[in-house]
């Protein structure tokens, strides 16, 4: 073999970031052909993508992405080996356990704001939602090692994920020493994606601690999280009217484009005149929308779990024409930003626009006159 040849090939960071985030959401979604869904995938990427990017790199991230490099396939090896695949299945309608039996260990109030700190720049957990993230770090497990324990060895296959308390850990790639850890660091996440061997050899020099993840539970978080997190906003879609004209399959792939956002009660949730970014669906709770009459806000409506609010301004193009505040504690929405609003509810388009003669009408019957109405959007 060629001295060319034998070099080892460097996978771009920026490669490995955006194949692993279509990992996630292929994981997520379990689509039927993956053909289709990278096509469709990577088409939304392309039109969301921001016209500059940005080549900086912190230097957090960077500790993330040199973590990886102990669990990255590498791409020379001697010999064949087995292609990786994804991890075991796991179907959450199948789990019927709404115990969240998942085991729970307990850390100290410092350990668990380190392991928040260490994890915080992996890209497989920037998908994660707050809950999530906390059945992460409870299911974390504690593991001591001994100098010379080999934590993982090049060639095993990979089932756990560690990030690093205590300890100075050397890592190995063909038995040349590429880098070590000291008291801090984490390795092997993507063995919580795939079921694939180790891509380097992790060994003890010191006594140490290290916290530990297996791939089934966080699949099990991560899947079952996102399928309950799925039905609920079928459900939630369900019941609005105006989605009727929408297909079952329309109705997923909206439910599939919401984003939670939580806000503490009296928080405003978007300002009358301010340029619309999109529409929001009440999961939980209760809020009041305000217009501005008379240099003082009128309430005209309150709003409860399963109504919706944000849509005028997409439809009309226009400024927002109120002003929208959580009330009565905790307000949960689920968010439809302004693409995905064009490009998921075509459909209704009509019925909303029909809509906004029935929304002035009520507005004339507390203001008293549609000149007011239009002067405050």
């Amino acid at each position: 073999m060629s001295s060319e040849s034998s070099r080892r090939i460097q996978v771009p960071e920026k490669l490995k970031e955006v194949l692993l985030q279509f990992s996630i959401a292929f994981l997520v979604e379990q689509p039927p052909d993956v053909i289709d869904y990278a096509v469709e995938y990577f088409s939304k990427l392309q039109a969301e993508r921001p016209s500059v990017a940005t080549t900086e790199q912190s230097t957090d991230d960077q500790l993330s992405v040199n973590s990886q490099e102990a669990d990255a396939e590498p791409p020379v090896m001697q010999g064949t080996r087995r292609k990786s695949v994804f991890a075991e299945a796991y179907d959450p309608e199948a789990d019927d356990d709404d115990d969240g039996a998942t085991a729970v260990f307990p850390k100290t109030d410092d350990q668990r704001a380190r392991l928040v700190e260490s994890v915080k720049n992996v890209l497989l957990f920037r998908s994660l939602d707050k809950e999530q993230m906390n059945q992460v770090l409870d299911a974390m497990f504690e593991r001591k090692v001994q100098p010379l324990d080999y934590i993982i060895r090049q060639g095993d296959d990979g089932d756990n994920f560690y990030v690093i308390e205590s300890g100075i850990y050397k890592v190995y790639i063909d038995d040349n020493h590429i880098n070590t850890y000291t008291h801090t660091g984490l390795f092997g996440e993507l063995a919580l994606l795939y079921n694939m061997p180790r891509a380097a050899t992790v060994q003890a020099e010191t006594s140490g601690l290290l916290w530990a993840m297996d791939r089934q539970t966080f699949r099990r978080i991560l899947l079952k999280s996102a399928f309950r997190k799925r039905k609920m906003y079928e459900e939630l879609l369900n019941s609005v009217p105006m989605l009727k004209a929408l297909q079952n399959y329309e109705r997923m792939n909206l439910a599939d484009a919401l984003v939670s956002k939580s806000y503490e009660n009296g928080e405003r949730i978007i300002k009358q005149g301010d340029a619309a970014d999109g529409m929001y669906f009440i999961e939980e709770g209760t809020v009041s929308v305000r217009m501005d009459q008379d240099d003082a806000e009128v309430e005209i409506s309150q709003l409860g779990k399963g109504q919706y609010f944000g849509e005028l301004a997409l439809v009309t193009h226009r400024p927002r024409a109120a002003s929208v505040y959580a009330t009565g504690g905790i307000v949960k929405l689920a968010f439809l930003d302004v693409k995905a609003f064009e490009r998921l509810l075509g459909p209704c388009m009509d019925i909303m626009k029909r809509n906004i003669d029935d929304y002035e009408s009520q507005l004339v019957k507390i203001f008293g006159s549609k000149n007011n109405i239009t002067d405050t959007r």
